[in-house]
């Protein structure tokens, strides 16, 4: 009896190892590629919109699909639905690391994002119900742990494979976890489906949200090589209008919504998620724009480059549990106004970098970054998830999630569009390289405009009080 009970024991933690396995994959992919884009720009001779979409084609698809992949989970098994993922992800990050061309690469890219958002809401579901509730907060302390860590060394182990290997590798490092992830799973992980209340998956849903993100984001990624006023991309954004709008209507009548529109009656829920996406926003295009000056106006190396990371990332590791048991006492409301508020001072501090700064002129920017970043993140979750009730915190937590993508996806987009509109000669010219930190300083300044917004969006909004909000957390866990 006591060996059966050592052996049900061990496996909860290889049941955690092998969900941590896929949650690794998916965050090291979103910091570990901007280090090799100026490697991967030269070796496949492609343009700034190109490397831009290696990036977001990632995060549309991870989007788009993440609420869709947490229902596919319930409704067809956890297990299954995790393995399907891990073995898109794992043969994806193959077929990236073959690529031969930029658009073959951004294809991949794509159905990597599929594979996240398949696998992602997976772990957490799997995680619920394999632990008690009584140890499940140490579990989901060791999942959060394993995504900062993989958010934290991705730009450093990116630069070290570029310079040592090349770029294939930081998609190739993907096959033997993802293979070990498939077998540890499929040994530990019991199969679970929720049967509690009927699950269907919302195809219009996912239809005109999806196609809607696209639109507005090739309009913005290609406006200025085609033409803002050409037909197609003028078309774009109309097209784009139309079907999100669409998409709201098409939820509205849904008796079974991809995205419960409900949600959004609630102004803290509804702050949260604008500052989740703005805070996003200015994440994701700070860690593709400031990695392509550093390498290609610097001239550091990648790993250098990536090195010159590791004070945002590390701060944002050590203050963020801080934030969080900040939030339990005074609620978020006022964290994450201050968050959002260093955040875009951060931001308008990259306004002294030039043609010959050096890391020292970069490094206050990076550390008002990490701080501000993490001052906003566990507030933003505590804010979210405690102000939906506990039968709706699955659905909560997936729209926060789809917002964190959207806005990264966004924020790569408009960053590009205003850096693209400055740039009008050769890259490596000495003209090209400062009209490129002319168009820099542009899209970071709109950038700490969004960052202040949002510091306004999340006090104006995010009223829920500490108390509340432990309650609801409570009541979700």
């Amino acid at each position: 009896m006591k060996s059966r009970i050592f052996a049900e024991e061990n496996k909860k933690w290889w049941t955690l190892a092998a969900v941590s396995f896929g949650l690794f994959m998916i965050m090291l992919d979103n910091t570990i590629v901007n280090v090799a884009l100026p490697s991967i720009e030269r070796d496949l001779h492609v343009s700034i919109s190109s490397l831009e979409w290696v990036v977001t084609a990632y995060a549309l698809t991870f989007a788009a699909l993440l609420v869709t992949g947490g229902k596919l989970a319930d409704l067809l098994g956890r297990r299954l639905i995790f393995n399907v993922g891990i073995v898109v992800f794992t043969l994806s990050s193959l077929a990236c690391g073959l690529a031969p061309s930029a658009g073959f690469l951004i294809g991949a890219r794509a159905v990597q994002g599929i594979g996240a958002a398949l696998m992602n809401p997976a772990t957490l579901s799997i995680i619920t119900t394999t632990f008690a509730p009584k140890e499940r907060g140490q579990a989901i302390g060791i999942w959060a742990g394993v995504s900062a860590l993989a958010l934290a060394i991705g730009p450093l182990a990116g630069g070290l494979i570029v310079d040592n290997l090349n770029w294939h590798w930081i998609f190739f490092v993907n096959v033997p976890v993802g293979i070990a992830g498939i077998i540890v799973s499929q040994l530990v992980i019991k199969e679970s489906r929720d049967t509690s209340r009927e699950q269907s998956v919302d195809l219009p849903g996912l239809a005109t949200s999806g196609l809607g993100l696209f639109a507005i984001t090739y309009a913005l990624i290609e406006g200025n090589q085609k033409g803002w006023s050409s037909p197609e991309i003028v078309g774009l954004f109309a097209a784009a209008v139309v079907l999100l709008g669409g998409f709201v209507l098409v939820e509205r009548r849904q008796r079974l919504p991809m995205l419960d529109l409900s949600l959004f009656r609630n102004r803290a829920f509804t702050g949260a998620s604008l500052v989740a996406m703005l805070v996003s926003l200015g994440m994701f295009g700070i860690f593709f724009y400031v990695s392509l000056y550093i390498q290609n106006i610097l001239h550091f190396s990648p790993t250098k480059a990536g090195a010159s990371f590791l004070p945002m990332t590390v701060l944002i590791i050590l203050v963020a549990p801080l934030a969080g048991r900040a939030s339990d006492k005074v609620g978020s409301r006022w964290l994450m106004g201050a968050g959002m508020t260093i955040v875009g001072l951060s931001t308008l501090l990259y306004q002294r970098v030039g043609l010959y700064s050096d890391f020292w002129t970069l490094l206050p920017a990076m550390i008002l970054g990490g701080i501000g970043m993490a001052l906003v993140m566990s507030p933003m979750t505590s804010a979210a998830m405690g102000a939906v009730s506990a039968d709706k915190a699955g659905v909560g937590s997936g729209v926060l999630n789809s917002f964190r993508q959207v806005g990264g996806a966004m924020g790569i987009a408009i960053m590009g569009a205003i850096v693209s509109s400055y740039v009008h000669v050769g890259g490596q010219t000495l003209a090209g390289k400062q009209q490129f930190v002319n168009g820099l300083h542009a899209a970071l300044l709109v950038s700490a405009c969004l960052a202040f917004a949002g510091a306004i969006v999340a006090v104006a909004l995010v009223r829920t009080s500490a108390r509340v909000e432990r309650l609801h957390l409570a009541e979700a866990a």
